[in-house]
């Protein structure tokens, strides 16, 4: 689209600063807001007052976006201040591919992705540097984790019409214009062109996700920088590769409107979904998603505590298995995680929140301990007594530790103050080398 707005004031996370973004003498308040989820899910907040400086908040979103009623647009980094105590600042920047990528060992991957980012589709494109454009590879990421689920479970079968040119023999429904201009005309009045159903995994939707395999493929191989030294993609793509040998990649984008989103197929519709995402993307044209630049993006925001608390399912998954119980339901609440085995009993919530490492927040735990005490809760723990309280765990990111020493050996170890069985545990965050 046109209109292009260039160069985006470029701040981080949780930012929370008197800025030079606006000169004006008129003061004003804007907001941008995360419609998805998260009642107190403000993306970006600017309010002025009368001077030169305005002050400036960020959330926990990452992404690109213009302030309502303002010729201004923000670019919010997936970047962390690595110093959580004083006022010197030592950014890194969080590796939220990696995140993504320890996720799609989940299943519940395909449910959440709806409420993990947005897109604003319909608004004038804004321009970045290339280097900053993680839509893109964060659209691919999400396709490729629920194919993996697909080609789990194995690929839909379904009837589906083909033309073929017969020799000999006849079969569903001839096409008379068809045969006398490919046949007749030729001499060949043995053979006969057909209109005809098969029943297989050649099917359009799979057709659909073979083309957008092979978009994705190019644009992964000219980005060295998410394949080299990543054997997980490369495994990721062997594993799915295979499964679609027997399905053509003959698809036509006029095609689109003839999909259809079975609801007994749910990681379809959200496989069939981020197919059409990436395809706009690239502007349905292969020749750019081998491009090392794609210099605009649409608006859009990455809810980066939805991708942490899928990201802690995957580390949770990994260590306990599936006794490990995500968004548990008890009395129009949803928990996190409720971990229940011979060693653990506990309630556990994942916190986007450095801050955990010096302190705690109150709400946060009065929240947890709430939980703790639903009747429901408290049945499926299995606690034999009134008195008997079930643990609870808070789960918070670190950007100091490091992934390949990390494990879960003692959940109990690390309690904080003032409180009766309510425990925090640091996880490590992949970071950008």
């Amino acid at each position: 689209m046109s209109n292009l707005i260039e160069n985006p004031y470029s701040v981080w996370e949780h930012f929370n600063d008197t800025t030079d973004l606006f000169d004006e003498e008129d003061s004003f308040y804007a907001e941008i807001k995360f419609p998805k989820r998260r009642e107190d899910g403000f993306c970006a907040v600017i309010k002025k007052t009368s001077g030169k400086s305005s002050f400036l908040q960020t959330g926990y979103f990452i992404g690109v976006d213009r302030f309502p009623g303002r010729d201004q647009c923000i670019y919010v980094q997936p970047k962390l201040n690595k110093n959580t105590g004083g006022e010197k600042k030592e950014l890194v920047e969080v590796d939220y591919l990696k995140m993504l990528f320890e996720s799609i060992r989940s299943p519940e991957l395909a449910e959440n992705l709806e409420e993990l980012y947005i897109v604003k589709w319909d608004e004038n494109e804004i321009e970045l540097e290339s280097k900053d454009d993680f839509l893109t590879p964060f659209l691919i990421v999400q396709f490729l984790g629920v194919l993996k689920s697909i080609v789990k479970k194995g690929l839909k079968k379904s009837y589906y019409r083909v033309k073929q040119n017969l020799n000999n023999r006849i079969k569903g429904k001839v096409l008379v214009g068809q045969t006398i201009k490919r046949n007749h005309f030729r001499q060949n009045f043995l053979s006969n062109v057909c209109s005809y159903e098969e029943f297989g995994v050649n099917g359009i939707e799979n057709r659909l996700l073979k083309k957008t395999l092979e978009f994705v493929k190019p644009y992964l191989h000219s980005h060295s920088g998410l394949m080299k030294g990543n054997k997980g993609f490369e495994d990721l793509l062997n594993f799915i590769n295979p499964a679609f040998s027997l399905v053509s990649s003959n698809f036509d984008f006029s095609e689109l409107k003839k999909v259809k989103k079975n609801p007994f197929y749910k990681e379809y519709i959200t496989a069939i979904d981020l197919a059409e995402k990436i395809l706009r993307r690239f502007g349905y044209n292969i020749a750019n998603s081998s491009k090392k630049e794609l210099k605009t993006t649409p608006p859009f925001w990455i809810d980066m505590s939805k991708l942490f608390e899928l990201y802690v399912l995957g580390l949770l998954r990994k260590e306990y298995g599936n006794v490990v119980q995500f968004q548990f339901q008890a009395k129009y609440n949803e928990l996190d995680y409720i971990l229940k085995n011979e060693e653990y009993k506990m309630v556990i919530d994942a916190k986007y929140k450095l801050k955990y490492e010096n302190s705690y927040h109150i709400e946060d735990i009065r929240q947890i301990s709430g939980y703790a005490r639903l009747e429901k809760v408290r049945k499926e723990l299995e606690l034999k007594t009134e008195e008997e309280v079930p643990d609870c765990l808070i789960i918070f990111p670190n950007v100091n530790l490091k992934i390949e020493d990390f494990k879960f050996d003692n959940l109990k170890k690390e309690p904080i103050p003032g409180f009766h069985n309510i425990f925090k545990l640091k996880v490590p965050i992949p970071l950008q080398e």
